[in-house]
């Protein structure tokens, strides 16, 4: 399965739209062109409809919100469900602050998302209308572990039946799963956590692997979770080698996604179902 999605996302090449964060949105881009898909960032609402109707898929991370990206966000989404494409939702940081939280429930009201992809914290938030959150980091009291994992599955179920999106939450277990089903990966490296936007760059990855198989968004989500997270792991590798540190590592982790093979991630993928 993952071999054929990884190949099938390089042989189509989706075009993704994505209005996310301007923190990260370098990276995100060479990381949609490391996994095989193409980027295009635009967010001036005179124009977000028309690039959404050009591409393939839609990303939408609220990671530097503000009210003229509320507006874009808001247009690109539904011009993207009017053309059955394929949207993503990444809410950075939702429960940290009132406009963040609110907009993230504004958005899930009038945006239908394929995909909800965020740590704990952001995911517990969107469930329950509010939370806490470390700045845009999980609240360390928010932990998938194998003690709460049944329970966690169940939450992630019922979430992705309320929503009707395949939900993703990220951090040392990752747990994708919609209201039938689960996936459990547990590739990765803490590494990870020490550098800005692994997370923006999974979610606009994640969106060209679901927009390049629109009709089984969960296990294209569950492929791109465990392709990061094995790259991780093969950078930390290089790392190591180099005797390296933190921005080397960012490095690495491209090159690792645009190096990656089918072979490659079937072999080292930490995937199991539930």
């Amino acid at each position: 399965m993952l071999k054929e999605i990884l190949e099938n996302v390089r042989a189509k090449v989706p075009l993704i739209h994505c209005i996310t964060n301007y923190v990260t949105v370098n990276d995100c881009a060479n990381m949609l062109l490391a996994c095989g898909g193409s980027p295009i960032m635009a967010d001036d609402i005179n124009e977000v409809e028309e690039i959404t109707a050009l591409c393939n898929g839609l990303c939408l991370n609220i990671g530097t919100l503000n009210e003229r990206t509320i507006a874009s966000m808001l247009k690109a989404g539904k011009k993207a469900n009017a053309l059955s494409h394929p949207v993503l939702l990444d809410p950075v940081g939702t429960g940290a602050s009132q406009l963040r939280t609110s907009t993230t429930q504004r958005l899930l009201e009038e945006v239908r998302f394929s995909v909800i992809r965020g740590n704990v914290s952001e995911i517990k938030t969107i469930s329950q209308g509010k939370g806490t959150t470390k700045g845009v980091d999980a609240d360390i009291s928010d932990k998938i572990t194998d003690d709460n994992l049944d329970e966690s599955i169940a939450f992630a179920k019922a979430l992705s039946a309320k929503t009707g999106a395949v939900i993703v939450i990220t951090g040392a277990i990752d747990l994708v799963a919609d209201s039938q089903k689960a996936y459990i990966c547990r590739n990765g490296h803490p590494i990870m956590s020490r550098i800005t936007g692994t997370g923006c760059m999974l979610s606009a990855m994640m969106s060209a692997f679901v927009a390049a198989h629109s009709s089984n968004p969960t296990e294209a989500a569950a492929a791109a979770v465990c392709a990061m997270g094995l790259c991780g792991e093969l950078a930390y590798e290089k790392v190591q080698k180099a005797q390296a540190g933190t921005g080397s590592f960012r490095t690495y982790l491209i090159d690792a996604v645009s190096l990656l093979d089918g072979e490659t991630l079937e072999g080292g993928a930490k995937l199991e179902s539930r």
